[in-house]
Formats: C-alpha cells, sequence, structure tokens
C-alpha cells in the first residue's frame, strides 16, 4: 500500500505490515453491517446539506452514490476485501470511485467511532424485532399444542422424581411464560438499543453545526446520546442482548433436556418424527433428538459470548478502544444461534413429535404422586395437616413393602390407618380429580388451564 492508498494521515510514512493488516482488518465479518452503514451514512449526508456543511447538490450527489452502492451489493457486484480495512473505509472508497471527490466530504463531522456505534445498534434494532416475532410463533405452537392437551396427563417432577400429576398443556404453558418474559425482555432492552451515537464524533462531538436529534429521526431513534463520551464507547446495550440472549437459550435449552428425556426408551412420553430426528451410522435401530441436543449445544456459545463482551468491556477506560471490534461477531453469531434455535425448536414442536397420551395416562397412574391429595383429604375432614402428612408417608411405606399403590388399598386397610377414610377417598386420589382439584390461581386445574390459554391467545393477538 502507498502513501497515496493509505487510509491514515500524512503523519505515517509507511503502510501497515501485510500480517497486520490482515490481524487488524475487521472487513471479514463486518460487512454485515453494510446496509446499515448506508442507511446511516445516507441520514449524515442528509444532515450536512440541511445544515449547510455541504451544499444541497453534493448532499444528493452522496445519497445517490450510496444509493448506487447498496443496489450493487445486494446484487453481488461490491465485495471488498481486506485492503478496505472495514466496513466504513469500504463504502466511502467505492463512493469515491462512483462520484469523485465529493465523497471524500461524506466523513464530515463524524468518525468511525459513532458511526459504528450507529451501525450496531441499526442492526441489533431489526434483529431483535425478528427475534421477538420467532417468539411469537414459538408461542403460538405451544398454545396450540396446549389447546389440544388440556386433559392429557403427564407426571410432574421436583429433583426429578415423581412429585404431582400435571395437566400436559400446564406444563406446555410454564414455557410460553417464560418466552412472554424473553419477549418482553428484548422490548426492554431494544429501548437502551434505540439511541443514537451518531454525531458524537471520535469522542468529544465536533466544531462543525451538525444536528444530531435530525439524524436520529431520520434513522428512527428514539433519541441521541446526551454524552458524545458515552454515545462512542457505550456497550451496555450490547451487554444486555447477549443476556436477553442467553436467557432466551436457558429456556430452549430446559424444553430440549426434558423432550431428550421425554423421547428416551426409559420415558416414551413422545416419539419422534422421521422429519425432526436422525439415525445412528451403526445401530440401525436408534433415532436420535439431534435438534434439542443441539440447541441443548449451541446455548454454550451464546453464553460465552456474554462473557467474551463482559470481559471485553470491563477494563476498557473512556473513550473508543480498538478492543471493541471484537463486539460484533460475538453478537451476529448470538443473532443467528438465537434465530436458528427458535425455528428449529418450534418446527419440532409442530411438526416433530406426538405425546403418547396412553403412555402419560399409565404413567401418572403407577406411582404415588397421588400421596399429597391423601393428606389434603385428612386435613379437610379437620386431621392436622402434619400429622396427615406423616400418616400418609407410614401409608406409603406400607404399601411399597407389601407391593401395592394407593388405589389398591381396601377400604378396611384406609378405614385401619385413620377412621376419616370413607369410599370417596378413591374418586379424590384418582389423576383426573388430583389434577382438576388443583383449581387455585396458577395452578394445573382444568379451569385454571383453560383461562391461561384464553390469556396465552389474547397476548399472542395484540
Amino acid at each position: 500500500m502507498t502513501k497515496d492508498q493509505n487510509t491514515w494521515s500524512q503523519r505515517f510514512e509507511t503502510a501497515l505490515h501485510p500480517v497486520i493488516a490482515t490481524f487488524n482488518a475487521s472487513i471479514g465479518f463486518d460487512i454485515e453491517l453494510i446496509e446499515y452503514d448506508i442507511k446511516g451514512s445516507i441520514a449524515h449526508a442528509k444532515m450536512l446539506a440541511k445544515t449547510g456543511i455541504i451544499p444541497p447538490e453534493e448532499g444528493e450527489k452522496l445519497v445517490a452514490g450510496l444509493e448506487q452502492i447498496r443496489q450493487e451489493y445486494r446484487e453481488g457486484n461490491f465485495n471488498p476485501g481486506v485492503d478496505a480495512e472495514d466496513v466504513h473505509f469500504a463504502v466511502e472508497k467505492r463512493l469515491t470511485d462512483i462520484i469523485g471527490d465529493v465523497g471524500k466530504k461524506l466523513h464530515t463531522a463524524r468518525s468511525r467511532n459513532d458511526q459504528v456505534g450507529t451501525d450496531t445498534r441499526l442492526y441489533l434494532r431489526t434483529e431483535i424485532g425478528e427475534i421477538r416475532s420467532l417468539l411469537r410463533q414459538f408461542q403460538t405452537v405451544l398454545v396450540d399444542l396446549a389447546s389440544a392437551n388440556v386433559e392429557t396427563f403427564i407426571p410432574g417432577y421436583t429433583h426429578l422424581q415423581r412429585a404431582q400429576p400435571l395437566s400436559l398443556a400446564h406444563h406446555l404453558l410454564a414455557y410460553f411464560d417464560m418466552a412472554d418474559r424473553d419477549w418482553e425482555r428484548l422490548g426492554d432492552v431494544c429501548g437502551r438499543v434505540n439511541i443514537s451515537p451518531l454525531g458524537c464524533g471520535a469522542l468529544a462531538g465536533t466544531t462543525f453545526p451538525i444536528d444530531r436529534h435530525y439524524t436520529a429521526e431520520l434513522l428512527g431513534f428514539d433519541k441521541a446520546y446526551s454524552n458524545s463520551l458515552d454515545g462512542v464507547s457505550d456497550r451496555d446495550f450490547a451487554i444486555e442482548f447477549l443476556c436477553a440472549a442467553s436467557i432466551i437459550m436457558v429456556h430452549l435449552s430446559r424444553l430440549s433436556e426434558e423432550i431428550i428425556l421425554w423421547a428416551s426408551e426409559e420415558f416414551s412420553f413422545v416419539t419422534l418424527k422421521d422429519s425432526c430426528s436422525t439415525g445412528s451410522s451403526i445401530m440401525p435401530q436408534k433415532k436420535n433428538p439431534d435438534i434439542p441436543e443441539l440447541v441443548r449445544g449451541k446455548t454454550g456459545r451464546v453464553f460465552g459470548n456474554l462473557q467474551a463482551m463482559l470481559v471485553i468491556m470491563k477494563g476498557l477506560p473512556l473513550a473508543y478502544n480498538k478492543d471493541l471490534q471484537e463486539d460484533k461477531e460475538g453478537i451476529f453469531d448470538s443473532v443467528k444461534t438465537v434465530k436458528g434455535c427458535l425455528e428449529a425448536m418450534t418446527i419440532l414442536l409442530r411438526e416433530g413429535l406426538e405425546f403418547n397420551s396412553d403412555r402419560l395416562m399409565a404413567a401418572v397412574a403407577e406411582d404415588f404422586s397421588n400421596a399429597t391429595d391423601v393428606a389434603d383429604y385428612l386435613a379437610g375432614r379437620g386431621v392436622p395437616f402434619r400429622e396427615a402428612y406423616n400418616l400418609v408417608g407410614k401409608v406409603v411405606k406400607t404399601s411399597l413393602a407389601s407391593n401395592k399403590l394407593l388405589k389398591d388399598l381396601t377400604l378396611e386397610e384406609w378405614k385401619a390407618l385413620h377412621p376419616a377414610f370413607e369410599e370417596d377417598i378413591y374418586e379424590a386420589i384418582a389423576p383426573e380429580r388430583v389434577v382438576a382439584a388443583r383449581n387455585s390461581y396458577g395452578g394445573t386445574g382444568f379451569e385454571q388451564v383453560r383461562k391461561a390459554l384464553a390469556e396465552a391467545r389474547k397476548k399472542l393477538e395484540n
């Protein structure tokens, strides 16, 4: 690279060493921002003309040249390499090639520091909208599945031990609520993404009479940063996004783990369909839950991107530092990963698995998960709950010793344990009754589940 070709000022006598130039370049990944870079540059050009910093005809020329670059990129005719260093220089150089020296005026009253901050925020704002849309699609499938399974039962677990029977719809709607918090959280994050740093310059603003509020309005930002140092160095919005993305992945990974267990022969709660599972290269009988396993595995990379961003930021003095070049790949990767996982899990739930209702019904009828209901039965007849609790523990112990379930005890055996037991104990401990009886707000009772479904549909409609 000759001195004339060098991006830098005449302070530099020689060009970068070729290896260092490659090491320093970000064009390999920040080309992802080109549409947003052009959008921000068009707004900046219009502002320069509006404020009289450049003549109106030059502003129009800049905008036309930028529009041409956008079209060239979309058609695959603009593919800058390492010599451009980054997307900003690549666009500016091409602009100068197209319209001549007027193109060199585009960078008046701005720096790459505020430019890249603007581009990244525009990119994230768009991607957050797409992720929120994917979350709604995921929630819609959960509601559809729940609606079809209000009176399908599934064992509920604590410590991965059978605890109490549940409506399968209730279980699925727990993930709906998790996803709803994700949707709301991303909306909150977007509010802090949607602040314009354009015009903050390198760190201290500019001597030119720019109108930062005008560019913010053109780009759809809610407002502009009030402190130029903060504007160019802030990456809180990126950390918040990566945190929200990590929580989404936590929720998807938890559901994935359950599906992996449910699909095992030991559980057999679901059957995986061929369209969403794979086989073994040597074991012909196998059907593997690759989608949930991949989601569970990809969760770690999103966590890693969050940790990397925190480590990048923790020791940076104000204002911009080259370390911040490392923020983008983690953001891009997390966006791609979260979107891919949401799409895959939505397809899996919609068409890739089938709940084995007979097996689920048998599961809730073959254990002692109705033991709490025996204690509640006694408590409802005046026996102090702690006394009833201890008595039922003794009943379970005795039943296990005699290889019986609670439903198999005779009425005489029940009365021998406590005279408060009557014939209606059998109804009280039947799975249908056990689930239906939990009718407290937010409970698994059918009435509550149907109310929750109605609320869920209302959220989706709104």
